[in-house]
C-alpha cells in the first residue's frame, strides 16, 4: 500500500474520542512504566502481549486491556489495529516493537497513531543514516572503519537493529574479526547476510553514560530525564575474573544487555550533555522533519579528557529509562516529583489533547 502519510493518521485521529484516549504498546521493553506513567495521567491503558508473556502486566496490574496475540509481530494484523483504533489508542513505540513489528511495517501497515516521528526510527535502525545523523549535528563520534581490512587496532563491530548489543564484538585485525565473525555465526547470533552491514568503529576507551532526553515538539525544548549505564553479558564477567584467568578463558566475550543501572554525570558535564541533546534535535529537524518528538537516548562514553563521544542512538524510548520508573535526579529537579519516561510521554499527550492543534504535532 506504499508508506503511510501522516495525513492519512490524522484522518483516523479526527474520528477519535479525545476524551477517552487509550495509550497503548507492546509488552515488552518499557512496557510497564509506560503504562503505569499512562494510568497515573489518567488514561486507558492497553497491552499487546504475546501469549505467555503476560504475567508482569497482570502482576502489576498496568494495563487496563489485554490483546493478546500468538507472535509480537501481529500487531500489525488488521484485527489487531482495528481493536486498537476501536479504543482511541495512541501506541508508543519502543525498541521491541520496532525490532518484532518491523520497520517496513511501521512504516506501510501500521494505520494506527503513534507518538514520535515514525519516519525517523529508520534513522537509528541504519548505521549510515544515524552516521548521518550525528555527522550533520556536528557531534564527536567514534572514527568508522569502511571494511574489515582497515581495521589496525582495538575496533567495536555492532549489527543494524535493536538487538540488545547481541553479536557485538570487539577485534584489533582483519583476521580476528573473520574468526569472530564465525564464532557469531557458530552461536546463530548472526546471518551471512548481517556481515556485509557490520559496522566497525573505533573503540573509545571511556565510560559508559547513556543520556535519555525528551524533546517537547509542544514547548520546543529539550529535558535530561535520566541517565544510565549497563550490564553486559559476558563482558561484566569476564572483568569480574582476576586477569590470569581472564587469559587462560577460550572465549571472545560478548556483549548483550542484561539490565541497567541508573548514575549521575559529574555535573560540569551538564552543559557538554545539553548541547549534545541540542545538536541532535536540530540535525533531525534538518534531516527527517519534522524531526524528534519526544524521548531519545544518546549512548556515550566519556574519555579522560572529559569528552563525551556519542557511539549509538535510540530515536526513540530506551530501556535504560527502567532504572528511573519513579523519576531520577534529573526528573526531580525538573518536576520535584516521580516522573518516569513513560509518565512523561502521556503527559505531553494530555498537554497537547488540550492544546489547538496539539495532537497533530505529537503524532504520526
Amino acid at each position: 500500500m506504499g508508506k503511510i502519510k501522516k495525513d492519512d493518521i490524522l484522518d483516523i485521529l479526527k474520528g477519535y474520542d479525545k476524551e477517552n484516549i487509550t495509550i497503548a504498546t507492546l509488552g515488552s521493553h518499557t512496557s510497564l512504566h509506560i503504562l503505569r506513567g499512562a494510568q497515573e495521567e489518567g488514561f486507558h491503558t492497553a497491552v499487546v502481549c504475546e501469549k505467555g508473556r503476560e504475567v508482569p502486566y497482570q502482576r502489576f496490574d498496568v494495563a487496563d486491556e489485554f490483546i493478546m496475540v500468538d507472535k509480537f509481530k501481529d500487531i500489525v494484523n488488521e484485527d489487531v489495529q482495528q481493536r486498537l483504533r476501536d479504543m482511541n489508542a495512541i501506541v508508543i513505540p519502543h525498541g521491541s516493537f520496532v525490532a518484532y513489528a518491523g520497520l517496513d511495517n511501521v512504516e506501510d501497515k501500521f494505520m494506527v497513531p503513534m507518538f514520535g516521528n515514525r519516519d525517523i526510527l529508520r534513522w537509528e535502525a541504519e548505521r549510515d543514516l544515524e552516521h548521518k545523523l550525528l555527522e550533520n549535528g556536528d557531534i564527536r563520534i567514534p572514527q568508522k572503519y569502511d571494511n574489515p581490512s582497515q581495521i589496525n587496532r582495538e575496533a567495536m563491530v555492532k549489527f543494524p537493529g535493536a538487538r540488545g548489543g547481541r553479536g557485538y564484538f570487539v577485534a584489533s585485525s582483519p583476521e580476528e574479526f573473520d574468526k569472530k565473525i564465525e564464532a557469531m555465526k557458530k552461536r546463530g547470533w548472526i546471518e551471512d547476510e548481517d556481515v556485509d552491514q557490520a559496522h566497525i568503529e573505533e573503540y573509545v576507551a571511556g565510560c559508559n553514560y547513556c543520556i535519555h532526553y525528551f524533546y517537547s515538539a509542544l514547548e520546543d525544548e529539550v529535558e535530561i530525564m535520566g541517565m544510565d549505564t549497563r550490564y553486559e553479558s559476558s563482558i561484566d564477567g569476564f572483568v569480574r575474573m582476576p586477569a590470569k584467568d581472564q587469559l587462560d578463558i577460550d572465549k571472545s566475550p560478548s556483549y548483550v544487555v542484561t539490565g541497567n543501572h541508573p548514575v549521575a554525570i559529574r555535573e560540569s558535564l551538564l552543559t557538554q550533555a545539553f548541547d549534545l541533546g541540542d545538536k541532535f534535535v536540530k540535525s533531525a529537524h534538518e534531516l527527517v522533519a519534522p524531526g524528534l518528538n519526544g524521548p531519545f537516548c544518546l549512548q556515550t562514553l566519556v574519555n579522560d579528557d572529559l569528552e563525551i563521544v556519542v557511539f549509538e542512538t535510540s530515536a526513540r524510548t530506551d530501556g535504560g529509562t527502567n532504572t528511573f520508573m519513579d523519576g531520577s535526579s534529573y526528573s526531580h529537579l525538573k518536576y520535584g516529583e516521580g516522573m518516569s519516561m513513560g509518565r512523561r510521554i502521556a503527559l505531553e499527550i494530555k498537554k497537547a489533547i488540550k492544546t489547538e492543534g496539539g495532537l497533530e504535532k505529537v503524532i504520526t
